[in-house]
């Protein structure tokens, strides 16, 4: 059975300064989105009948033409949204001038524990900074949660509240490798998902997506297999900042953008052939889990 594709997550760029110990991206390469290869991306998703694009990256500010690939997609008639970890006044100068023309901005932040973990910055105070120095409609805050306290919930509760945004959360998501380095077994590790979940729940009530999606998280984790793991049903494709089309980022079927319409065509609607793997779970959501974020963008950090 098919997924219908209905937006797509356009990697703008294939590397970060960030570099979260954390991060989903499947891609680490040099460079950016030629404007070139992403005019034919657009042409491709919408003869796919793709209904709206999320701008990604790297850092989608640090592209030099940034501007440009939103309006191209505003040409082709596809609505355009944006993941950004913008904090730098460079990068939230070059966000402000283009998030009118944006359907949605979704900042990225960490928990306290995940900013330990991954070594990054990016905290709730400073998306909230850059998120009231833009204009878009919606706002979306994106909290990486890891190792949660009571205090901490309890302040993001106080700081969020009239604040105007959206909220979104997802669990840190570590593979047997970073599990290894960070020395914590695979059952400490989902203990700790679960009990930040239960911490989030008592102040924010995690919807049941949520809950469906760490369950499956936990799935994906404990050996055995019992059975086959499902097939990929995103409804979302992605695309690499070198035009590489997946299903999903981790996905290992592709088709490059350049390849003849029909061959395109017929890799988006055709069933994908991938399994979904821990990673791919954390950034992809079952179309019968879809939400209002869904038309736009969705994902677990930029």
């Amino acid at each position: 059975m098919s997924t219908q594709i209905r937006t797509a997550l356009v990697s703008t760029a294939g590397h970060c300064k960030i570099a979260c110990g954390f991060c989903f991206r499947a891609d680490r390469t040099a460079g950016f989105l030629d404007t070139a290869t992403y005019t034919r991306t657009l042409s491709r998703l919408k003869e796919a009948g793709v209904e709206g694009a999320c701008l990604t990256g790297g850092e989608p500010t640090h592209h030099p033409e940034i501007r440009q690939l939103v309006r191209l997609a505003h040409q082709f008639g596809i609505p355009v949204s944006m993941v950004t970890s913008a904090r730098t006044v460079t990068e939230v100068a070059t966000l402000s001038k283009l998030a009118h023309l944006l359907e949605n901005v979704t900042v990225s932040a960490d928990s306290q524990g995940a900013m330990e973990l991954g070594r990054t910055t990016r905290t709730v105070e400073s998306a909230l900074s850059t998120l009231r120095a833009i204009s878009t409609d919606t706002k979306i805050l994106h909290v990486t949660c890891w190792d949660l306290t009571d205090g901490e919930c309890q302040d993001l509760a106080s700081l969020v509240a009239g604040a105007g945004v959206d909220l979104q959360f997802s669990p840190v998501v570590l593979d047997a490798s970073a599990l290894h380095r960070e020395r914590r077994s695979v059952q400490d590790y989902l203990l700790q998902q679960l009990l930040d979940a239960k911490l989030l729940d008592r102040y924010f009530h995690l919807s049941e997506r949520y809950w469906a999606n760490l369950e499956e998280l936990r799935a994906l984790h404990l050996p055995p297999d019992k059975g086959e793991r499902r097939r990929c049903c995103a409804e979302s494709a992605y695309v690499s900042a070198d035009g590489d089309l997946r299903r999903c980022p981790y996905g290992q079927a592709s088709v490059s953008v350049h390849a003849p319409r029909a061959e395109i065509h017929r890799f988006l609607t055709d069933p994908a052939q991938d399994r979904v793997t821990p990673d791919c779970a954390a950034i992809c959501r079952p179309a019968d889990l879809a939400d209002e974020y869904d038309t736009s963008c969705d994902i677990a950090s930029a």
